[in-house]
């Protein structure tokens, strides 16, 4: 790594990106605005709380491996009430769900072997 480079530099992801997310209006600002509007509908208070929502944006960051999310989402989270209990159980419960999705293919491993009869 350059002595010249920021520290975050020698990683593929860079923290202060997240700061440029809307920059991606750049290409497409009027399909940009529609994401940008849409998004902060998903987000508002509804059924659910915006702490909720917040959880759950950070369990799904988690599950997409969306380290940008995770760094939004974590801090969010904590802006709005959670705690560091909450939030991993809720990285957990992403986890057993991605874990599950995968166990559950391998029925489809057991069809195509009972088809092949081995």
């Amino acid at each position: 790594m350059s002595t010249s480079q920021p520290p975050d530099r020698a990683h593929y992801y860079h923290a202060h990106d997240l700061g440029r997310f809307t920059e991606i209006a750049r290409g497409a600002p009027a399909l940009a605005e529609k994401f940008f509007d849409w998004y902060g509908a998903v987000f508002a208070e509804g059924a659910l709380t915006a702490r909720e929502k917040s959880l759950i944006a950070l369990a799904v960051s988690h599950a997409v491996q969306c380290p940008y999310c995770i760094d939004a989402y974590a801090k969010d989270a904590l802006e709005k009430g959670s705690n560091v209990d909450e939030m991993t159980e809720a990285v957990h419960v992403a986890a057993a769900i991605r874990g599950g999705a995968s166990l559950v293919h391998g029925v489809q491993m057991l069809n195509h072997v009972d088809r092949l009869g081995m």
